[in-house]
């Protein structure tokens, strides 16, 4: 196995981490690395933030609820952005339009594919991460806090940073659950797989926890998307000038 492959596959989330930060040389290594990812027509339609305001990290964490989003030693916010293109629109007198979801779409693939290639080689310079999908708990107060225009909204957050904290590798769902040849297979041609992925689940948490967690997968999953969750998102996108007015 080569080294990029075994760095992919021990990736594990650190939530703990020293008091240093991130220098400015670091962060533009970093930035920069996450630029290079693929990008769709060349639109480059996203925005990466760098939050060291003390009183905004606090304000984010209120959002998360996460004191890591605090602690840490650089936090970064992936934006969705169509900002600069209006206006350098409005600059051209050429009018363009990003309320379409396929506009939606590539600003969140886009920014997805940078912050997994800054995540890549945050973890190759020996620093942890950690994606911050939380930070979507109240988008609308997230804009307010980093001040985001029109033609924005922000996806995720990721802290990085020197662990104070192993962390652990966790199991992914089987090979064959997730590679389809061909076809789409059903959950009957995979469930066998499943259920032994989900006595491996239960056994790692009770494991990692001293058994006071004792969940399958498939619970886990299945009650989280039970719930309705951060149903405000569809109208602050809207405001922010996606899907329609």
């Amino acid at each position: 196995m080569n080294e990029v492959i075994n760095l992919l596959k021990n990736h594990r989330s650190i939530r703990k981490f020293t008091s240093e930060t991130l220098d400015e040389g670091t962060i533009r290594t970093l930035v920069e690395a996450a630029q290079s990812a693929s990008t769709s027509s060349y639109v480059q339609s996203y925005t990466i933030i760098g939050v060291t305001d003390p009183a905004k990290k606090k304000a984010l964490r209120e959002v998360s609820t996460q004191p890591y989003v605090e602690d840490n030693g650089h936090l970064f916010v992936f934006v969705s952005d169509y900002n600069r293109h209006k206006g350098l629109s409005e600059e051209k007198g050429t009018p363009i339009s990003f309320d379409t979801t396929e506009s939606l779409i590539v600003g969140i693939v886009d920014a997805s594919l940078a912050a997994q290639n800054l995540a890549v080689a945050a973890e190759s310079m020996d620093l942890g991460i950690c994606y911050i999908g939380s930070l979507r708990n109240d988008m609308q107060r997230v804009i307010d806090i980093l001040e985001l225009p029109e033609g924005t909204f922000p996806l995720f957050g990721m802290v990085a940073g020197y662990p104070d904290q192993e962390g652990s590798v966790k199991e992914r769902l089987p090979f064959e659950t997730v590679y389809h040849e061909n076809t789409y297979d059903g959950l009957e041609k995979t469930k066998e797989a499943i259920e032994a992925y989900d006595q491996s689940i239960q056994d790692y948490y009770k494991a990692r926890t001293n058994g006071k967690r004792d969940e399958t997968w498939s619970d886990q999953v299945v009650n989280m998307l039970n719930k309705k969750q951060r149903h405000d998102v569809h109208d602050v996108l809207k405001k922010q000038g996606y899907l329609g007015q």
